[in-house]
This record gives structure tokens, C-alpha cells and sequence, in this order.
């Protein structure tokens, strides 16, 4: 699954992440004030946030893409030299390429909700009339809001598109790899289906999901001094009273109360959704055999290999119902968790709408982050019960035995 796209799999991964962490590391500890030294520092922190565009040519995002660049390109080089693989360029430097655009993406977040600010201030003012607010003003703010919304509207389009072929790629190059042991792998249980269908859906989930990681690191990292800094007049909680950081404490044990519920309510599902691929292919399979041969798919067999299929999605289906029900209703007390959060301070009139607006999307943004698996369960799930076919294939490969689910009675 992995070494048909990616060298030496276990390596990489782990030196990507040390990369990554070295990196980071540098940056914060000496890089940045390499940059600031050099004139493309970073704004003082009681300077006001840059609102629109201008935010992403700025200094010191300038230096950082620089130093991106640098350290991409070095980590890039070290592996087409140490360890080359056919499709290095699409899983090394597309991988680095799928990075980028996600950090940017984030910086986007962070300038439309640095934007929040001051036009909710001025819907404010307008309302209230507590001051003057001309056409001008208002459209002016609108205009900033759509050119920042132009530019993720460009940045999502051609990354989907680059995302596309980068998942194709990655089906190519394990539909290559299975194929040339397809002598070994033919006795598997559903092979056609695994090598035509499994390889689509496992290098498309598992860049879903890794995108959605990276995403949510990187959100936590950009927005978590955002919130801590709109947060200067949010000192209590509801029950709990004044605690330090009150909001990122209640982002936190939210997001790891959502996480340990469904992990719990979900357990049972990834082995049911593998069956649920083996009554498939079994019944799928005797049809394929009774388009070309008078003695296969009877009637009495294609029923009781539909019933199988009958009997694993109830199965299913009941187990997805408490599934559903807790994720539910977990989300639609999200929905309004801030804003409870926030209601001492909104009463007390400490915020006005515009901090309200930013905290609240500041909040959101951070929750979300630690609400990844709560987000990404579901796909998860299905992830693993791709996983566990393809595994049946790496292991018929290796002359290992495979996984006992594999052997257990598609009705079981």
C-alpha cells in the first residue's frame, strides 16, 4: 500500500516527521529573528493584525516561504539521492506541495477571521449609531472580504485538481505493484475487486484524512495565540468560575470528550464494514460467474449470498444508528459551545460584536483542530476496513498468514 508509492515507507514517514519537527524548531528558535534581523520580521504583538490581501506578501510570510522552500527542497534531495524511487517526484515533492497549500489555506482562515474584527465593530457602530458609517466604509470592507475569499477559491480549485492526480498516481502505482504478483494474489478472496476498487478508495481516503490532519495541526498552531489573545476579557467559564486560559481549557476538554465518545460508540464498526465488503464481493463474484456460465447464480444460491448481504447491513445499520445518534447530538451542542462558553462575559457586556465574532470563529477553529477524529471518524472506519482487504494482499505476498477476520464467516 505504501512502498509502491513511497520509499522506504517506515523511514520516510518517521524522517518526515523529525524533519518536520527540527524544522519548526529552527524556525521559532532561530530563523525567525534571522528574519527579523533582516528587516522581514514579524509584526510587534500589540501591533493590529494587516486585514485583506497584503497579509500573505508580508515580511515576514515571505521569509517563511523562503525558508519552506529551503528545507522542502534539502529533505527532497536527500531522498532521491539516498533512496530513488520511480515515484519520488509525485509522492515526495507532491506530498510537499500538498503541505504548502494546506498551511496557506489556514493563513486564509486566519485573515478572514482577523477581518471579522473590525466589520462587526462597524455593523456595530451602524446599528447602534454610535457613529457614522459611510457607503464607502461598508463596501470597502465587503471588497476586502471577496478578494480574500478570490484567493482561496483559486487556491482550493487548482489544489483539488493537483490532488486528483496525485491520488491517481498513487492508485497506478499500487495497481503496478499488486499486479505484478497477481499469480500470488488471485486465490484472494474478492482479488479483482481489491486491485480495481481498494486502491482507489484507500490513496484517496488516506490523503483525505492526512490532508485533514496537517490541517488541523497546523490550524491548532495558527490559531491558539488568536484565541489567547482575543481572550484577554474572558476571564470565568460557566460552573467552573476563573481559570487560566478559560478558553482554550474548555476547547480542549471538549474536543477530548467528543474523541473518547465515539472511539467507544464506534468500536464495532470497522470489522462490520470489512464484512460488509466480503458479502459484497462473494455476491458480486457469483453474478460475474453467471453471466458466463448456465450453471452459476441459481437462484438459490444468489439468495442466500443476498440474504448474507441482507443480514450484515441490519447488522450494520443498527450499530450506526447509536453511532449516529451520539455524533448528532455531540454536534449540534458544538454548534452553540461558545457561545455558552462565552455567556458570562456577553452578559457582563465585556466583548463587543466584533471580539464576539472573533472569538467565536478563533474558538471554533481550535476546537475543530482537537475535534479531528471526532470530524474524521466515519472516514476512518472505512479507511480500516479498506486496509484490512489490501492487508489480505501484502500478506499473501510475504507468504504470511493473513488476518483472522479474514477466515471468520462472512455472516459471523
Amino acid at each position: 500500500m505504501f512502498k509502491s508509492f513511497f520509499p522506504n515507507p517506515r523511514l520516510f514517514f518517521t524522517s518526515a516527521v523529525v524533519w518536520a519537527i527540527l524544522s519548526i524548531g529552527l524556525w521559532y528558535g532561530l530563523v525567525a529573528e534571522w528574519g527579523a534581523a533582516l528587516g522581514m520580521g514579524a509584526p510587534a504583538p500589540d501591533a493590529p493584525p494587516v486585514i485583506g490581501v497584503t497579509t500573505f506578501v508580508q515580511p515576514d510570510f515571505l521569509w517563511f516561504y523562503l525558508y519552506f522552500a529551503l528545507m522542502a527542497g534539502a529533505f527532497y534531495l536527500a531522498w532521491a539521492r539516498l533512496s530513488p524511487h520511480p515515484w519520488q517526484r509525485w509522492s515526495v515533492l507532491g506530498s510537499i506541495a500538498i503541505l504548502f497549500v494546506t498551511y496557506f489555506q489556514v493563513q486564509v482562515s486566519v485573515a478572514i477571521n482577523n477581518w471579522y474584527g473590525p466589520f462587526w465593530d462597524m455593523i456595530q457602530a451602524a446599528v447602534s449609531k454610535a457613529r457614522v458609517v459611510t457607503d464607502g466604509e461598508f463596501y470597502g470592507q465587503i471588497w476586502i472580504f471577496l478578494s480574500i475569499a478570490l484567493i482561496a477559491v483559486a487556491v482550493s480549485v487548482v489544489t483539488r485538481f493537483f490532488v486528483s492526480h496525485y491520488v491517481f498516481r498513487w492508485r497506478t502505482a499500487m495497481n503496478d505493484y499488486y499486479m505484478s504478483y497477481w499469480p500470488k494474489l488471485r486465490s484472494v478472496e474478492g482479488a479483482s475487486q481489491r486491485v480495481q476498487e481498494d486502491t482507489m478508495r484507500f490513496a484517496r481516503t488516506t490523503e483525505d484524512l492526512g490532508v485533514s490532519l496537517i490541517d488541523s495541526v497546523m490550524t491548532l498552531i495558527a490559531f491558539t495565540p488568536v484565541l489567547i489573545r482575543l481572550s484577554a476579557n474572558v476571564t470565568e467559564l460557566p460552573l467552573v468560575g476563573a481559570i487560566p486560559y478559560p478558553l482554550l481549557s474548555a476547547a480542549i476538554f471538549w474536543s477530548l470528550f467528543g474523541t473518547v465518545l465515539l472511539a467507544v460508540v464506534g468500536i464495532r464498526l470497522p470489522g462490520l464494514e470489512f464484512r460488509n465488503q466480503r458479502v459484497e464481493a462473494a455476491y458480486r463474484k457469483e453474478l460475474v460467474y453467471g453471466e458466463d456460465r448456465a450453471d452459476r447464480a441459481d437462484p438459490m444460491t444468489v439468495a442466500e449470498l443476498f440474504d448474507d448481504v441482507r443480514k450484515n447491513y441490519f447488522r450494520l445499520y443498527f450499530h450506526y444508528l447509536y453511532f449516529n445518534v451520539a455524533r448528532s447530538f455531540y454536534l449540534q451542542i458544538n454548534n452553540v459551545f461558545s457561545i455558552l462558553v462565552l455567556a458570562p462575559s456577553i452578559i457582563a457586556g465585556k466583548i463587543s460584536l466584533g471580539a464576539l465574532n472573533q472569538i467565536s470563529g478563533a474558538f471554533g477553529q481550535v476546537a475543530s483542530s482537537f475535534q479531528y477524529l471526532v470530524s474524521v471518524w466515519p472516514t476512518i472506519i472505512e479507511l480500516l476496513s479498506i486496509y484490512k482487504r489490501l492487508r489480505a494482499f501484502e500478506a499473501q505476498i510475504e507468504d504470511k498468514p493473513l488476518d483472522a477476520i479474514e477466515d471468520e464467516p462472512v455472516n459471523a
